[in-house]
């Protein structure tokens, strides 16, 4: 047995003497499975935390390179890949929270870390001696004796170092080194801006006047932030729970409009927080940073590694959706449109206008609209609804810990078990907006899985929170969102792989959104919500009509949504496949150069789309926005599947388990698909669902 490295035998010997003082320097937290003990982590145990990591985390690199025996996948594939751990673990817990439940003080801890791990990455994949030792057993292991697994750790392992900047000589090595740590520095900025943006603005009305046409439940919202505020009256904020209900609802077209524009200048008012030369500065660098790697553009660089593989099929993909759905938008707009002017005859339909007078049409057409369901899913009986689909389909189960450490009120710990009754996963949900929390839903693992270690994932969202009067009432839309993060989850509890960076959500981005958007069918299944969605004061199962209604509004304004997709995904590209750098004057101008073929309402003056599109610019969405698409076309496909066999068929939830769900990034995730389906996927079903094609 090898003697540890000197810093890794006094950083072992100071985690021994600090532990009872740093919950974070422990080898094993002593919580139900390991949990992360939130209930005793403070601010100020994450600085040495990180420190001791890092430095343990070059030791144990050290120590792969100062090997004298002969490269082999395991002394050296093996050994890199579960180096670091203790980073790992400390990243996980920090940068969730900092996502989820963050501080100006987390904040700036974030900038002055964010850097340093940045080094530390820098460090490994420059490291010429480590990268001599992986080409090495690129070149002499004996391939045809390692798993599917064990080759692609090998050959993706070769890559990371390739595509971050191995093979470049010591002057490139310095710049890649600088454009890194830029590029790092200025997707948090990014991040820290739109959520200073979202919270700063509060609409405060004073007149019940202006509340007309609002829900009972919103106005009581809005009283309760009114209060919590020190003001009288009622307070709107940019929260979605907030944001939505009157965009939708409020008469007061004044109004709508202001809270419109409010929201979409956000991070580009000309203040502290503006994000437009953040923008710019990340868009830059991403292309020098492709540039120094020998490709022509950062959308070429980012698509090699995925399922797409070049812009010409993500062209293609965007261009054939849009021909299929613009004429569906079109005459969803005209159907508003005279809607609209049935009351305000002279009125030309504006963007604060579109969600309002929708509403008014889909309670027309199906004499339907979210209010009206909302009390059919109050949350705990829609998360047990859901906990039930994944019985039937998986035999998983959830039963809730309250021992379990949480990191807020807030949020709720489940254990999950397995259908022969071994654990299985932690699982989190963290659903209700507060200001330490950044905008829109996702899905994280606080510990990956990997052997025998098993997930702790979290959903983390921002829904209607309860009020003094009312449980938590879920929008039919917010709960279409649970089943889709809690699609992610189940992609990460259902992980059974060897190495930690090919389990779980570990896939090629545009197959990632594949096993959640597979979710959201079953959002209008009436045979599911009939196992579930009841009348939260009287009991009374939600009314078979209205499941006909859901049904029958499926497709309502398809096209349209369609087309909002498409415009993300068309200026995604715009930013990210250009050989130039950015240099666009007027940010209104050259947006809606680039959306305006999937716009059918004019355009409001001032509004932007990028400053707050966290997706490509502070997330790891860039240049793949149109991954929900392409994602789409695969679950539609994969659906089709359950449609013939049943909605809860074993065999089939079984097949994609085994096949998909639980084997993360361990093969080619077309291999995978394949291996399920037994064919590649088609668009047809996603075209015939959407109400494209007959």
């Amino acid at each position: 047995m090898k003697k540890l490295p000197f810093m890794t035998a006094v950083i072992a010997a100071v985690g021994a003497a600090c532990s009872h003082q740093n919950p974070l320097l422990v080898k094993e937290f002593d919580t139900p499975h390991g949990a992360a003990p939130f209930d005793r982590i403070q601010l100020r145990h994450y600085a040495p935390a990180f420190g001791a990591a890092l430095e343990q985390g070059r030791a144990e690199v050290a120590a792969i390179v100062q090997n004298p025996d002969k490269p082999t996948f395991e002394n050296t594939i093996v050994a890199l890949e579960m180096s670091g751990m203790l980073l790992e673990r400390t990243s996980s817990i920090f940068f969730n929270l900092n996502e989820a439940e963050t501080s100006p003080d987390m904040q700036a801890l974030a900038q002055e870390v964010t850097p340093k791990i940045t080094a530390y990455d820098n460090d490994i994949t420059l490291n010429e001696a480590l990268f001599e030792r992986i080409k090495e057993v690129r070149q002499t292991a004996d391939t045809s004796a390692m798993t599917a697994e064990q080759k692609t750790l090998l050959e993706k392992t070769y890559r990371r170092f390739v595509r971050k900047g191995a093979n470049l000589n010591a002057e490139d090595k310095a710049k890649y080194r600088e454009y890194s740590q830029r590029l790092a520095k200025a997707s948090l900025k990014f991040k820290e801006n739109a959520l200073a943006e979202t919270n700063t603005f509060a609409l405060n009305l004073t007149d019940s006047a202006d509340l007309r046409g609002l829900p009972a439940a919103a106005v009581e919202r809005a009283a309760a932030e009114a209060q919590s505020r020190s003001q009288s009256g009622w307070t709107f904020t940019l929260q979605q729970p907030s944001y939505l209900p009157f965009i939708k609802f409020a008469e007061n077209r004044d109004l709508r409009r202001q809270m419109y524009i409010a929201y979409h200048t956000r991070a580009a008012r000309g203040n502290e927080n503006d994000n437009r030369s953040v923008i710019k500065e990340i868009a830059d660098t991403r292309l020098q940073i492709a540039n120094l790697l020998g490709y022509n553009t950062y959308a070429d660089y980012v698509l090699e590694e995925r399922m797409a593989e070049n812009t010409a099929n993500v062209g293609k993909l965007l261009g054939d959706l849009l021909a299929a759905a613009a004429p569906s938008a079109h005459r969803e707009f005209a159907e508003v449109q005279a809607l609209a002017r049935e009351t305000s005859p002279d009125i030309d339909l504006q963007n604060y206008d579109w969600n309002f007078y929708c509403e008014k049409l889909r309670e027309r057409k199906y004499s339907l609209n979210e209010e009206l369901l909302r009390p059919y899913f109050e949350v705990s009986r829609a998360m047990q609804g859901i906990f039930t689909l994944a019985n039937k389909l998986y035999g998983i189960t959830f039963t809730e810990n309250p021992n379990i450490p949480v990191y807020h009120p807030d949020v709720k710990a489940y254990e999950v078990y397995d259908g022969d009754g071994s654990f299985l996963a932690l699982y989190y949900a963290d659903l209700y907006p507060r200001k330490g929390k950044r905008s829109g839903a996702w899905m994280n693992d606080i510990r990956a899985q990997y052997g025998s270690q098993r997930p702790h994932i979290i959903n983390v969202c921002n829904f209607t929170r309860p009020t003094e009067t009312k449980p938590a009432l879920l929008s039919f839309t917010e709960f279409t969102t649970l089943l889709h993060e809690f699609g992610h989850g189940l992609h990460g509890m259902l992980a059974d792989g060897a190495y930690p960076s090919l389990t779980g959500t570990s896939v090629y981005r545009d197959f990632v959104e594949m096993p959640s958007q597979i979710m959201e069918n079953w959002a209008v299944q009436k045979e599911f919500l009939d196992l579930f969605a009841v009348h939260y004061e009287t009991g009374e199962k939600i009314p078979a009509q209205y499941i006909e209604k859901i049904i029958a509004s499926q497709n309502y304004l398809a096209g349209y949504l369609t087309l909002r997709q498409l415009a993300f995904g068309l200026l995604d590209m715009a930013y990210y496949n250009r050989p130039q750098p950015f240099d666009e004057p007027d940010l209104n101008a050259f947006e809606w150069s680039v959306v305006a073929a999937t716009q059918i309402l004019p355009q409001t003056e001032g509004c932007l789309i990028s400053p707050a599109f966290n997706h490509i610019f502070g997330s790891g969405y860039a240049a793949g926005y149109y991954s929900y698409k392409w994602a789409e076309v695969i679950e539609a496909d994969a659906f089709s599947v359950f449609q013939q066999r049943g909605i809860f068929d074993r065999a089939t939830a079984q097949s994609l388990r085994r096949n998909i769900l639980s084997k993360g990034g361990s093969e080619h995730p077309m291999t995978l698909y394949k291996r399920f389906r037994g064919q590649a996927p088609a668009i047809d079903a996603l075209l015939k669902r959407e109400g494209f094609i007959k």
